[in-house]
Formats: structure tokens, sequence, C-alpha cells
């Protein structure tokens, strides 16, 4: 087993890429402490392996609490995200700034306080979910939300710089679109038959080089890899993972 012996904390557990990726740390021998602001899709990943807890990652003193809970990690697996529709004239100061808050801030506070004990362990990996659309490429109608996973990936190289010399590296995964139900309910809001949610969806898809979009299995792939002793040489990487679509 790829990562026996080693803790791993998630967040936005509770579906998507983040159940996916505790699931499969799980599989792989980690201990995992899966959390989401949903207890109840949580109730399902409970048992074996995986311990749940409540957490909501703009609740400062929640984080804390969490931190002094759970300890030393070896993984810190940051999938806690949104994704805006619309450009800048779409885009008001207040989901501006709820962007920025579980995109950008909520990555900050788990990574610095889950840190200095990941560092006075020894190290680990610390793994973001970034995007594709972010400094690697544009997509029509998503001004804020490429703008927050671009600064993702800063936070990521800068983290990654600090601490090599401590044990710990830092890697973004950087997906494109990914079959999650996330994803299926920004289809649905595209459409108001079923006629333009079949053109929205299909539009999803036509943009994936390969002709499909992503599963959060895959998505989990990489990061047990990126969690693991095989990636010990890889620090402050954005990776893609998107079927090919950056590549256009």
């Amino acid at each position: 087993m790829r990562l026996k012996g080693k803790t791993a904390f998630v967040t936005a557990a509770g579906a998507g890429i983040g159940r996916a990726t505790a699931l499969a740390f799980a599989a792989e021998g980690a201990e995992v402490i899966a959390t989401d602001i949903d207890a109840e899709a949580l109730s399902a990943l409970e048992g074996g392996r995986i311990r749940t807890r409540r957490l909501d990652v703009r609740d400062a003193d929640a984080i804390a609490a969490t931190a002094a809970a759970v300890g030393a990690v070896d993984i810190l697996f940051n999938c806690a995200g949104f994704v805006h529709h619309g450009s800048i004239l779409d885009c008001d100061e207040a989901a501006f700034d709820f962007s920025m808050a579980l995109n950008v801030k909520a990555n900050y506070a788990v990574t610095r306080a889950l840190l200095p004990a990941m560092v006075g362990a020894g190290g680990g990996s610390v793994i973001y979910v970034a995007s594709a659309v972010s400094s690697m490429i544009a997509a029509p109608n998503r001004f804020v939300y490429g703008a927050t996973k671009a600064a993702v990936i800063g936070m990521m190289k800068s983290v990654a710089a600090d601490f090599v010399t401590q044990g710990v590296r830092a890697n973004a995964i950087c997906p494109g679109t990914v079959e999650s139900p996330s994803w299926h309910g920004r289809v649905r809001a595209q459409g108001r038959t079923e006629a333009e949610v079949a053109a929205a969806r299909a539009a999803f898809i036509a943009r994936q080089p390969m002709g499909r979009i992503g599963q959060p299995e895959e998505i989990a792939a990489l990061a047990v890899y990126l969690g693991s002793d095989e990636s010990g040489f890889v620090t402050g990487q954005a990776i893609g993972i998107d079927g090919g679509w950056a590549n256009t």
C-alpha cells in the first residue's frame, strides 16, 4: 500500500474530487480525516480508515480547533472551492469576496493551521486543487474563478519554496472539467429546458480535446501519487490533468 503509515487530511470530502480522494487515500493505506461543511454528505464515508469531521473552512475558530484535535498529518489535500459563472461585469463585490474567501483564504487558513505540526513531525505533502483555468489558460465566464485558482498556484509555489528544506513538498493539481455534483449543477443552471441543458453539457465536453470530461477517480489517482513517497522529488509544480485542454 502506497500510503501505509500516513495520515491524510482532506477538505470538501463530501462529494466529487474530495470524496474520491479520501476513498483513494484510504484504499492505499492512509488514515484519513475527511472534512466537509455538509455533515450528512460525510456520513457515508465514516468507517474503516476514514474518520469524518464537519468543518467550515471559512471559520477560523473551527479550523484552529480542528488542527489542535488532529495534530500532525502527513498529507494535506486542500479541495474546497466554488465555481462562479460570469465575466468581471457579472461579478459584484459580494461574489468576488465569496470566491476569494472560499477558494483562496480557506486554503491559506487550513494550510497555516496544519503546517506547523507537519514541519515539526519532519515534513509531508501539501496538495492544492487549483484548475487548468488559472494562470494556465482562461475560459469564458470564469473571471473570478480563474483569478482565485491562479492565486492558489502562487500560494502553492510560495509554500513549496519556503519549506523545501524542512521536508515539506507542495504541489497543485490543475483539473479540467471533471464530473461531479457541482458540475452537474452548473450544467443544469445554464438551461431552462432539457434541450438547453443537453446543449450546455455538449459544450462542456466539446472543449475537451479527448472528447470527454474527467472522472474524480482520475484526479484522486494523481493525488495519491503526490501524497506518496514516489513523488519525493516533486515540489512546486502545477500539474495539469485536463484531457489536453490547456494544450490547445
